[in-house]
C-alpha cells in the first residue's frame, strides 16, 4: 500500500522539506535553500503551485504518470493526490512552490474565482508550459511574496498576498489557453480517441449497464479532467462536449431508423430508460420526432 503524505495545512508539506514558514496559511519555498528531500505522495488540502528549474522527475497525478521538467508548473488544489511515493532516495531540487490554505481566500473575490480555474483539475498529459521569461516573472513574483512574508504583518498583508496569488493563477490561465492554440493536431487527435471511445461503448454493450455515455465516463477513459475534456473539446469543436455525444447517438438512432429499427427498440438499444426520453432528445437535435423522420425517410426512398 502506498505511503501517502497527508497535506492538512502548508506547514505538513514544509515540515517535510525543511522549510520554516512565516505565515500559517501560505508558505513560499526557495528548493534552492533546502537540504536534499525525499520524495513524497502527498494527499492535499491546500492549493499548490509547483515549477522547477532543471530536475526532471516522473511523478504520479492524476490517474498516471507526470513528467515534471524545467518549464513546466504543476498546479493542485484541495482533494487531490500528487508526488513521488518515498523511496529512500533524497534529491536536490531547484525552483519554487507556492502553497496557501483555502482559509487565506475567505471573503475575497478570489474565494470564489478560483474555482473557475480549469487548470486545478489537471490529470496526466495536461501540464502547463510557460516561457523562459514567463518562468523569470513567476520567479519574481515568488520572490516578492517571501519578502512580504518578511515583513511585519499588518491588516494589509493578507490582501497583499492574496493579490499577488492572484496574478499568477491569471498567468497560469494564461499559459493554460495558449496550450488549446499551440497544440491543434493533439487535440485533433483527442477528438479522433473520442469518437473511437463513443463507438466502442456501443459496440460493446456499455449503454445496456450503464444507459447513456457521460462527460465523466468519456474524460475518464480518455484521462482527463471533466472540465479540461470540456474546454478542450469546445475549443476543438465549438460545441460542448455534452452535445458531440448527443449527436452521435441521434447519427446512431437515425441509422436504426432508417434501417426499420422501431422506436422503442431503438431507444433500448442506445441506453435510453424510457422511449419518451429518446424522443425528445431526437426531437431537440434533429427538429423532428423519430415517427416524422422515418416518414421522410421512406417518402425520399419512393421518390
Amino acid at each position: 500500500m502506498s505511503k501517502i503524505l497527508k497535506i492538512r495545512n502548508v506547514s505538513d508539506y514544509s515540515r517535510w522539506v525543511g522549510h520554516t514558514d512565516r505565515h500559517p496559511l501560505i508558505s513560499v519555498i526557495d528548493y534552492a535553500e533546502l537540504p536534499p528531500v525525499r520524495h513524497s505522495l502527498n494527499n492535499y488540502d491546500v492549493y499548490g503551485i509547483f515549477f522547477h528549474d532543471e530536475a526532471e522527475i516522473d511523478l504520479d497525478y492524476g490517474c498516471g504518470k507526470y513528467d515534471y521538467r524545467k518549464g513546466t508548473v504543476i498546479c493542485v488544489a484541495p482533494g487531490q493526490i500528487g508526488g513521488k511515493e518515498d523511496n529512500g532516495e533524497e534529491v536536490r531540487l531547484t525552483g519554487w512552490a507556492l502553497l496557501f490554505h483555502p482559509d487565506l481566500l475567505r471573503g475575497t473575490p478570489l474565494e470564489k474565482r478560483i474555482r473557475s480555474y480549469s487548470f486545478f483539475d489537471y490529470r496526466v498529459n495536461e501540464a502547463l508550459h510557460m516561457t523562459d521569461e514567463e518562468h523569470d516573472i513567476f520567479v519574481s513574483l515568488m520572490r516578492q511574496m517571501r519578502d512580504e512574508l518578511a515583513n511585519r504583518p499588518d491588516e494589509l498583508q493578507d490582501t497583499i498576498l492574496v493579490g499577488y496569488i492572484g496574478l499568477m493563477l491569471n498567468f497560469c490561465q494564461r499559459f493554460y489557453n495558449r496550450q488549446f492554440l499551440t497544440r491543434k493536431l493533439e487535440n485533433s487527435d483527442i477528438l479522433a480517441r473520442f469518437d473511437t471511445l463513443l463507438r466502442d461503448y456501443y459496440e460493446s454493450g456499455r449503454q445496456f449497464e450503464l444507459g447513456l455515455p457521460g462527460v465523466q465516463y468519456c474524460a475518464d477513459h480518455l484521462c482527463m479532467s471533466p472540465n479540461y475534456f470540456g474546454d478542450l473539446i469546445k475549443r476543438t469543436t465549438g460545441d460542448t462536449a455534452g452535445n458531440h455525444i448527443r449527436q452521435y447517438v441521434i447519427r446512431r438512432a437515425q441509422d436504426a431508423l432508417a434501417a426499420g429499427t422501431g422506436i422503442a427498440e431503438t431507444a433500448d438499444r442506445l441506453g435510453f430508460e424510457y422511449p419518451q426520453h429518446f424522443s425528445r432528445m431526437f426531437r431537440k437535435q434533429t427538429g423532428l420526432t423519430p415517427t416524422e423522420y422515418v416518414a421522410r425517410f421512406r417518402k425520399k426512398a419512393t421518390e
